[in-house]
């Protein structure tokens, strides 16, 4: 019998940020209308204003909106929605989710039910992979959770050893072990992770490849009995698990290999009569032999490389296999072209080792040029949450080889820096131009071992550079204020008079002279450094030299300054504005806003420098917070479950005064 479509006309999109309003484009070109989902957090977000119908749905937390399935559900129901696509990430592999979505009479746009269930626990996935004839790497899937089963399964498998959530994906509830000693530590901290992430404990043990890379395989299956692959997909760039930039096809993939993996792909989804868009995860090794690790049963977040060299919108095919048609196309008609390189754009800080940030977006603007294409959820004036995933955008870059694929992105990153929370849009640029990544031969472990950032410490002329720009904005603030011409502002009857401009970046307090000089040109003195800033229409000079300033802008004491690779801020230094801790590290402060996890100390307890303090959780990340003295715990601020905000003083410790080390 041949299967029966489903025709549906509004849909509900059960997700949010760039991936809610790029489903929602195809959607509209398809002719369906859309309805989205928001909480306060995402109010004045832009897929919220570009859907037809938007429900919402809870003040901001996941746990009481986007990730509550009753919640989602009803909306859908009481939107009207008669189909219902879930992104990825949140509950996008929740099968029982999908289930309750299509007892609800609604489509789901995804797998079946069975099918997320089937991948949804690495330790069942592992073997019906391995009963299918699917290569795997060994490890442990037992139902014996205990931490002696674990360790002495850990013995056979030998190190480097990955410890796994078995219920989840993403980076999360993944430890990777290198000595037998840290593993029962390993254990006990993936556990945690993996429950606050996907509600199960469950864990599972791998050989732990080093060097390896991480290509995965985009597949597609209707339920008319068709399944193709489209190619693969190089992840390997990536930190703490988490993928940072991806490309199709990979460098290390030839036309032999890309067929075996693909067939084995294929292999994998048919096992569990697999329907939808999915993904099957590989490492690759140096010799050319490939491991299961993972499928994922949803739209991937790097999907768009794999729209642009095979030219097909996966969103709508995932929406006419919804449908019930079939795909209309055999693996014959996929013949991938050109490169296309994906950057993804964080809220985090680099300085700090990466930890998310906040706050409202100042500055940003799209880059726009040949090749490049941009999914963001973002824009200027809205405020980036403290309660989701710390990704903005994506940019892509499409070039007819891997070269001018790189140039594009690396030429499109520089020309849109982002103003406000502190992002990763120069350490993209830094990995983009590197050797490694230029020759592609990157692994898993590039950025732990085989890349060095570039240090942000601004130079004398970036230094007087923001100075005259600040001098600039302020005279033609000042003259509109007075009437007066610009060029007549800074002097008084006995000449040219100086000014002061005290800025700090992070803890360096900079103190300037600025000095109008007959000429036009502006003098910039510190203790050390002088410099002549002067302007020629436009553009700026710094002691005869043009800078190429990409971006500059005020945001009450808040400046912003960006070149083509580097973004500096700094802050107009005033008494009140920075109080220097005198208690030298005594006080443990927030790094960012976010929930108080676990707290492993007590008022009264002896601490040494380095001893683990609490867990903050931020942006569905855990991060340990550690003593950066030893010394006597006094003040706990913090109660567990607490949401704190950046800055938040959370322990107070007395200092040992005269201890030696």
């Amino acid at each position: 019998m041949k299967p029966r479509e489903t025709r549906f006309s509004r849909l509900f999109i059960a997700n949010r940020g760039e991936i809610a309003l790029r489903i929602m484009r195809t959607a509209k070109l398809a002719g369906l209308e859309t309805v989205a989902v928001h909480t306060d957090a995402d109010a004045d977000a832009p897929y919220v204003a570009f859907a037809d119908q938007a429900v919402r749905i809870g003040k901001g937390p996941v746990g009481d909106s986007y990730l509550d399935a009753d919640k989602l559900l009803a909306a859908a129901v009481a939107s009207g929605a008669d189909a219902l696509h879930p992104g990825y990430g949140f509950l996008s592999e929740n099968a029982d989710f999908a289930a309750a979505v299509m007892a609800a009479g609604l489509v789901f746009v995804g797998p079946s039910a069975d099918a997320i269930a089937a991948m949804g626990n690495k330790a069942a996935a592992k073997r019906l992979m391995q009963a299918a004839g699917v290569p795997c790497l060994p490890g442990y899937e037992g139902e014996d959770q205990s931490d002696a089963s674990l360790i002495l399964a850990a013995r056979t498998i030998g190190m480097p050893l990955m410890v796994k959530a078995a219920a989840g994906g993403g980076g999360r509830g993944m430890r990777l072990v290198l000595d037998p000693a840290e593993l029962p530590h390993a254990l006990t901290e993936a556990r945690a992770e993996a429950i606050s992430a996907f509600g199960s404990a469950q864990l599972i043990l791998e050989r732990a490849i080093t060097d390896a890379r991480h290509v995965e395989i985009q597949i597609f299956a209707d339920r008319h009995g068709n399944t193709i692959h489209l190619g693969e997909r190089d992840c390997s760039i990536q930190r703490r698990h988490q993928k940072v930039i991806e490309e199709s096809p990979s460098p290390a993939v030839n036309a032999d290999l890309r067929a075996k993996m693909g067939q084995a792909a294929v292999n994998a989804a048919r096992a569990i009569d697999y329907e939808g868009a999915g993904t099957v995860e590989f490492l690759l090794d140096q010799s050319g032999e490939y491991y299961f690790l993972e499928m994922n049963t949803r739209l991937q977040v790097e999907h768009p490389v794999t729209e642009l060299v095979t030219g097909i919108d996966l969103v709508d095919l995932q929406l006419k296999v919804a449908a019930g048609q079939p795909l209309g196309l055999g693996q014959d008609d996929i013949h991938p072209q050109g490169h296309a390189i994906e950057a993804r754009l964080y809220a985090e800080d680099p300085a700090r080792d990466f930890l998310p940030d906040s706050g409202r977006i100042i500055h940003w603007q799209p880059p726009r040029g040949d090749g490049i294409r941009v999914d963001s959820g973002i824009a200027e004036g809205i405020v980036v949450s403290p309660f989701y995933d710390p990704m903005l955008a994506k940019i892509i870059a499409y070039g007819p080889d891997r070269e001018t694929a790189r140039k594009r992105l690396i030429a499109a990153l520089a020309s849109a820096p982002l103003f406000g929370p502190r992002n990763n849009r120069d350490f993209l640029i830094d990995v983009l131009s590197s050797d490694g990544f230029a020759t592609g031969k990157t692994t898993t472990g590039f950025l732990g071992h085989g890349f060095d950032m570039a240090s942000a410490e601004p130079d004398f002329a970036t230094l007087a550079t923001l100075a005259a720009l600040a001098f600039a904005e302020a005279q033609k603030a000042a003259a509109a204020r007075s009437l007066s011409s610009p060029e007549l502002l800074g002097w008084g009857s006995p000449g040219a008079l100086n000014s002061r401009f005290a800025i700090r970046q992070q803890d360096q307090v900079l103190n300037l002279q600025l000095t109008l000089m007959p000429d036009g040109a502006l003098t910039v003195r510190s203790n050390e450094n002088s410099a002549s800033a002067r302007f020629r229409g436009d553009d700026l000079y710094i002691d005869g030299k043009k800078r190429q300033i990409v971006a500059f802008c005020r945001d009450g004491t808040r400046y912003f300054l960006a070149d083509q690779r580097q973004t500096h801020r700094f802050h107009l230094n005033r008494p009140t504005d920075h109080a220097t801790d005198s208690q030298g590290g005594s006080r443990l402060i927030a790094p960012m806003h976010g929930s108080i996890r676990d707290i492993f100390v007590e008022p009264g307890d002896r601490v040494e420098k380095g001893s683990r303090l609490l867990v903050l959780e931020a942006m569905k990340m855990q991060h340990e917070l550690l003593a950066e003295v030893a010394g006597i715990v006094t003040a706990i601020n913090a109660r567990q479950g607490q949401q704190v905000a950046i800055g938040s003083v959370l322990v107070t410790i007395e200092p040992d005064q005269d201890r030696t080390t």
